[in-house]
């Protein structure tokens, strides 16, 4: 298997790296050689991926680093890098690669101290890999300091480190940064490709996987989640019943609580996998004993984890409120797409009872203003408005359309 199979519906972004894969192996080959190094080349030491959420920049940033790596016998005869079965290529893939570093945020941004670390382990030169190389999947957290910090290190490369960093679009990167990029924009995979890769790599019935790609509109990740994930198709039920929920002002607010509390209710559950776990192993590592008391001066080492893990519990909340509301605006899309008469495919034909009974009663212009308080309300999280407040104010406002 290619390191790129699992590259959903990208082929032009795939040509692309495949070809500046090639070129990389060509480039170190030569240097090993003590040849010449080839002029024209497709490679460079920094790339920026964006696209929508779920159109898997960060499976191809994997990809690519694989390929960086990959020391395949089929180089030699030819063939182009990434075969998915050498060391390289395989311990990439699962992560475990001694010069390729991923980063990836479950706090609210990227602080300074995180990115001056990783500044100092790209002008190391490769351990026994090919390349040094850096993925950063939330270059879109990076604090305005980190991001200077960043600029530097992406301005003055060490000859055999690339970056490869993820953001939803150009505009959440410094301009600074996103010019000495070379930028590769991925697109949202169309169901039918998300449905097979499910079917293919998962093992997920047709019939399943066909609908869950169209419920998350080609969002790889999420279908994946709620093709096996009972919890999260049951939430998302939940969701897709508020619109019937909000005739009155007392439903409203019930409604929105209810988000509210399943939201919470994520964060607790990541909390009980993750923290407590982390929490052990970190007392383990300051030295505690068995009966729990902690070595003099641990205090503020353990504070600081607390704060970290309430910070997760924080973004962890606020991504799920996010992916509710994302699953709202599908189904008030659906609702203007039977309004219209149009005949695209619905993303939530398991509720069409809903749809119509919703479309029925109201109209297209009704529709768009509902659509808009839906995106008023992300756009209120975003910028830290109580969640309470910022749904409750959504679902008043989806009452009165």
């Amino acid at each position: 298997m290619a390191v790129w199979d699992d590259v959903v519906g990208q082929e032009r972004v795939q040509e692309q790296l495949s070809a500046a894969a090639r070129d990389a192996d060509a480039h170190v080959t030569a240097q090993a050689a003590r040849e010449p190094v080839p002029a024209a080349s497709k490679m460079t030491h920094a790339w920026l991926f964006t696209g929508p959420p779920g159109s898997g920049r960060s499976t191809a940033a994997r990809a690519f680093a694989a390929a960086l790596q990959c020391t395949g016998p089929d180089r030699a005869l030819g063939g182009a890098p990434g075969c998915g079965f050498c060391d390289g290529c395989h311990t990439t893939l699962v992560g475990t690669h001694a010069d390729v570093e991923v980063i990836r945020t479950d706090l609210l941004s990227i602080g300074v101290g995180q990115t001056r670390e990783l500044v100092r382990r790209a002008q190391l030169s490769p351990a026994g890999g090919r390349w040094q190389v850096i993925i950063l999947e939330d270059a879109d957290r990076l604090t305005e300091g980190a991001g200077n910090v960043l600029l530097k290190a992406v301005e003055e490369p060490a000859p055999r480190t690339v970056w490869l960093l993820c953001a939803p679009s150009l505009e959440d990167v410094l301009p600074t940064i996103r010019s000495r990029c070379r930028h590769l924009t991925l697109r949202t995979p169309s169901v039918a490709a998300v449905a097979d890769v499910l079917i293919r790599r998962d093992g997920i019935e047709p019939d399943v996987a066909a609908a869950v790609a169209r419920a998350t509109q080609g969002h790889i990740g999420r279908a994946r989640r709620l093709a096996t994930d009972e919890r999260a198709r049951a939430r998302r039920t939940a969701v897709l019943r508020l619109p019937l929920r909000v005739e009155d002002i007392g439903g409203c607010l019930r409604a929105a609580q209810e988000l509210i509390d399943a939201a919470a209710e994520d964060a607790k559950q990541v909390a009980e996998e993750v923290d407590v776990k982390e929490t052990e192993d970190f007392k383990a590592a300051l030295g505690a004993q068995a009966g729990g008391r902690m070595p003099r001066g641990t205090a503020g080492a353990m504070k600081e984890l607390e704060d970290r893990q309430k910070r997760r519990k924080t973004r962890t909340q606020r991504d799920s409120l996010d992916l509710a509301l994302t699953d709202l605006t599908g189904f008030y899309r659906d609702v203007l797409a039977l309004q219209m008469g149009s005949r695209v495919a619905l993303a939530n034909d398991d509720v069409r009872d809903s749809l119509d009974r919703v479309a029925q009663s109201s109209t297209p212009e009704r529709t768009l203003r509902r659509i808009e308080a839906v995106v008023a309300c992300r756009e209120a999280l975003e910028r830290n408005v109580a969640p309470l407040l910022a749904v409750e104010a959504m679902a008043v406002a989806l009452r009165a359309g």
